[in-house]
């Protein structure tokens, strides 16, 4: 039977790169795998030719030997076609594995190699800092509770040479066999987790873990800028890898405490400065203590309740950038609860010079909108 080209069986040109090759691959997968289409042989068939032409495409050689001589150059040495075989290309896993689920069932380790190594797991740290500290930043060093590899036993768990023994379960290749359709799929032994031994004699130190928790102080450096919420990483600072792979990443996650003053909006600082009535009528200036010392602002007259003052680049800088926020002075005009007989009288001679305005106003048009949408 003639056997179709490969570049037509994956829909892609003869200059199709790895990216393309991968992605046509993985679309026919999808919509061709045997367990997507059960009982039907003619989807089992265009699954394993696209797959076939995949493993061709993607080894360099292979395909130099197919484009100059066709299907003739892949004969084996034994005359035999090349054929659908899941273990001439490394990443049929990556592809099938997170499609399918098959968890590296196709490895990178090459036949009968243990299971790829682990990345250690990532560590969180809860950091607590001040308002103040988002603005100039700050350096602190903590106390992070980790799991190391255990120096008595080396990380195996097993006390001395007869403290392990041979996996029965996969009798010491990390792996075992398991057969999904027509494909034969490798998995990590779970009784083992893929080590290959299991401890017969535990470590007197770690109990046949294999770690042993300790502390590591590490120094912390937090840049202005930073918010609540705001993760570092620190490479390399979280677990140790359970069987020699690289360690995981700590994550100092920032906890910015309240001030009793001040509220942060986005890069704004926010305060709420009280005046009198007479302050708001005839204008003022009053002082704030910011983070950059005692500022004068001035309050003008005629100034109503809820009226702002913008004092400009005195708020939160900006995070990995230049320059700061502004920091927004809000003005509460007090109206005095009860009065001396003097205060009484003079406020009952303003009242006779001021116009009396009791009609109800007409609502804004910003008023109108934001009930639109309410």
């Amino acid at each position: 039977m003639t056997k179709r080209d490969y570049y037509e069986i994956l829909g892609v040109a003869k200059d199709a790169g790895d990216a393309a090759l991968k992605a046509a691959y993985r679309k026919l997968a999808m919509q061709y795998h045997p367990d997507r289409n059960p009982g039907d042989a003619a989807a089992e068939e265009k699954f394993k030719e696209a797959a076939e032409a995949y493993g061709v495409l993607t080894d360099a050689q292979k395909r130099a030997a197919y484009d100059r001589y066709g299907h003739q150059g892949l004969q084996g040495a034994g005359g035999a076609p090349q054929g659908f075989d899941p273990e001439t290309f490394g990443d049929f896993g990556d592809i099938l594995g997170d499609l399918f689920g098959f968890g590296g069932a196709f490895g990178g380790g090459g036949r009968g190699g243990r299971s790829r190594t682990r990345r250690g797991d990532d560590v969180r740290y809860d950091l607590e800092i001040s308002l103040e500290d988002t603005i100039r930043g700050m350096s602190a060093e903590v106390q992070v509770p980790r799991l190391d590899r255990c120096g008595h036993c080396n990380g195996t768990g097993g006390e001395g040479k007869d403290g392990l023994t041979q996996c029965v379960t996969c009798r010491g290749r990390g792996e075992v066999l398991l057969q999904q359709g027509f494909l034969s799929i490798r998995q990590t032994c779970r009784t083992c987790g893929g080590r290959g031994q299991l401890v017969r004699k535990a470590c007197t130190k770690c109990g046949g873990d294999g770690v042993v928790r300790s502390e590591r102080k590490l120094r912390v450096t937090v840049p202005p800028g930073v918010d609540n919420g705001t993760r570092l990483r620190l490479t390399g600072e979280g677990q140790n890898s359970p069987n020699g792979g690289p360690p995981g990443d700590l994550f100092v996650v920032l906890m910015v405490k309240e001030h009793p003053v001040f509220e942060r909006r986005e890069n704004e600082l926010h305060c709420t400065v009280p005046v009198n009535v007479a302050q708001a009528a005839l204008g003022t200036e009053v002082d704030v203590l910011t983070f950059d010392g005692l500022e004068h602002v001035r309050v003008p007259e005629g100034t109503q309740h809820g009226d702002q003052v913008r004092l400009r680049g005195k708020g939160i800088p900006y995070l990995n950038s230049s320059g700061r926020g502004d920091l927004i002075v809000n003005i509460d005009v007090r109206i005095p609860s009860r009065l001396t007989r003097e205060q009484k009288r003079l406020f009952e001679q303003l009242r006779e010079t001021l116009p009396t305005e009791n009609e109800p106003q007409e609502r804004g048009l910003l008023d109108k909108v934001k009930d639109f949408f309410v």
